[in-house]
């Protein structure tokens, strides 16, 4: 049976990422055990460990809410995603397997796909398949210490709106991207893949500078 404080974690974690809890909001345990059918104590174990993915945030007085990031905090993340998945996709290029490989190739066309039907909700389909790409390679890469550090990075660009500040070309080339970290897989070249995956992450910190903080939601938005 599924621990209260897993089960607490999961169902927060999934409400922060599919934006039902919005950028700011105020988690309060008493509410949220309610809500989950669980006691206080799982409930605040899992904002601390929510916390330490970096979707929670904590004031002076230990009151959470959904974490907020300005221009500063999101430009710190593009750098740390771009050496530290760097890294990932070089470790990865040399140990992942065929059927790791087909996998990212399905998730590739799911999300040109997407991209070139653009039915409603395409560019969230694309932000979630494009966590999973990347998650996906850091199981692919197998490094335990890598993957705590890197967990909350991943998923961070889900919370920030990933690709709605993407034009048609810059949504191309990131799709692009993709592919040839494929293709650096299937070489089992490591530079490749690292510097492919660099930039990915670059060229999506340029777009985020260029169009700005603010989205149409008010949220500040990312991208990669």
């Amino acid at each position: 049976m599924k621990r209260a404080v897993d089960k607490a974690y999961e169902a927060i974690r999934e409400a922060i990422l599919s934006r039902e809890l919005h950028i700011g909001a105020q988690l309060t345990e008493t509410e949220l055990a309610a809500q989950l059918g669980v006691s206080r104590t799982p409930v605040r174990e899992a904002l601390r460990r929510l916390s330490n993915d970096g979707l929670v945030q904590f004031t002076s007085s230990q009151r959470a809410s959904v974490a907020s990031f300005d221009i500063d905090d999101a430009v710190e993340i593009f750098q740390l995603r771009a050496t530290l998945e760097g890294m990932v996709c070089s470790i990865a290029a040399t140990r992942i397997s065929d059927e790791e490989v087909a996998l990212l190739e399905g998730l590739a066309d799911s999300m040109e796909r997407e991209a070139r039907e653009r039915e409603d909700g395409f560019i969230e389909r694309i932000s979630s398949l494009n966590s999973e790409f990347h998650r996906r390679i850091l199981e692919a890469a197998g490094t335990r210490r890598l993957a705590n550090v890197l967990a909350g990075i991943i998923e961070l660009p889900v919370v920030l709106r990933t690709f709605h500040r993407y034009d048609d070309k810059q949504l191309a080339r990131s799709l692009g991207h993709h592919r040839e970290i494929i293709d650096s897989f299937k070489a089992g070249d490591g530079e490749w893949a690292r510097s492919v995956m660099q930039a990915h992450i670059l060229a999506a910190r340029a777009s985020y500078l260029k169009s700005g903080v603010d989205g149409a939601d008010g949220a500040t938005a990312t991208a990669g």
